[in-house]
């Protein structure tokens, strides 16, 4: 078997060719980076216009890459949830536009239970039950895993996802957008002890949400301790925005480790699964590994080029084939962020 699959959830446009051995046929991803970054931050109606002028040549570029043919596919899988409602609407518009005329199934894709399967597919084993850990700019989330079509929430982010954090404080710090990359890169000249930076919720181990509001305050007032003011017109010494990097990652990643752990420890499971595009952070990589080396715990990060959006993660829809879940052509969005009361 093989299927078209297409992420259009946020900010990228994208589509792939996958077999149900999990083998990539073929993956074109479309960034729209250059397009936010004066904004220093996505913004959803040029995200859904760059979508509509995307999709199409997207989607014949994957479909041409794969040397595939329209009858020699077994489904279209598109992702429906969660996201920006525009950006969403191109996708699953485009997807069931597709199996109309192609008279081909439509299968839905729960756009962050995808972000954990593409550990299954770099693995090329089966990894469930598992904690999965997504972090990224809209989403930072935990769930049980109990298998690839069961997934049953056990926190997230209350406010600000980790993500979205790190380009805030980028923009504070006049680092590029995205910040994540940019946070990060100015972190290695940085003293990650030199600013004290709260750990929101980390010592509460009755909840396994997260909130990352108050962080993103307290670097605001370290910055500026006066209160408001344009960012732009401060002169800010090289010295204390690597400072301020590389205090403030590692105050983000303290609240997701232990987090991760405290789930970790609370259900008992020993395996455990990340994905998302702050996933590819390094010094989160690295100590999470060191976390839960400890513990008897298989770790399984997605490689950096499938931490960020892109279709290839799509394949979890295989997982819905096989169960015999198909979609009807009256398929709807459900969008905006998944967070814990």
């Amino acid at each position: 078997m093989q299927i078209l699959t297409i992420e259009s959830t946020c900010d990228e446009t994208a589509a792939a060719v996958v077999n149900d051995q999990l083998e990539v046929i073929s993956a074109v991803v479309a960034s729209q980076e250059a397009l936010h970054q004066k904004f220093t931050g996505v913004v959803p109606e040029i995200a859904a216009r760059a979508h509509v002028e995307r999709i199409v040549p997207v989607i014949d570029e994957a479909m041409t890459r794969a040397g595939v043919q329209w009858n020699e596919l077994d489904a279209i899988a598109v992702a429906n949830e969660p996201g920006l409602a525009g950006s969403l609407l191109v996708g699953v518009v485009a997807a069931k536009a597709l199996c109309l005329a192609h008279d081909l199934p439509l299968v839905a894709v729960n756009h962050l239970h995808a972000h954990i399967y593409a550990c299954r597919i770099a693995a090329k084993r089966d990894l469930f039950p598992c904690v999965g850990l997504i972090v990224s700019g809209g989403h930072s989330n935990l769930y049980v895993c109990h298998d690839a079509l069961t997934f049953e929430p056990l926190g997230a982010t209350i406010d600000d996802a980790a993500g979205e954090a790190f380009d805030k404080v980028a923009s504070m710090l006049q680092l590029p957008y995205p910040g994540g990359p940019s946070v990060s890169k100015a972190a290695l000249e940085g003293d990650k002890t030199k600013y004290n930076f709260p750990r929101p919720m980390l010592k509460d181990r009755e909840t396994l949400n997260l909130s990352f509001s108050g962080l993103k305050t307290a670097v605001r007032y370290t910055i500026a301790p006066q209160g408001q003011v344009d960012f732009k017109t401060l002169d800010l010494e090289p010295q204390l925005v690597a400072d301020v990097s590389a205090s403030f990652q590692q105050a983000v990643i303290d609240c997701l480790v232990g987090k991760t752990v405290l789930a970790l420890e609370q259900t008992g499971i020993k395996m455990l699964c990340v994905g998302g595009g702050v996933a590819a952070n390094r010094e989160l990589r690295g100590q999470l590994e060191e976390a839960v080396s400890s513990m008897g715990v298989e770790l399984h990060i997605a490689p950096f080029e499938l931490c960020t959006d892109n279709a290839v993660m799509g394949a979890i829809a295989f997982e819905r084939l096989k169960a015999g879940i198909t979609e009807s052509l009256d398929l709807d969005i459900k969008a905006g962020l998944v967070r814990m009361a």
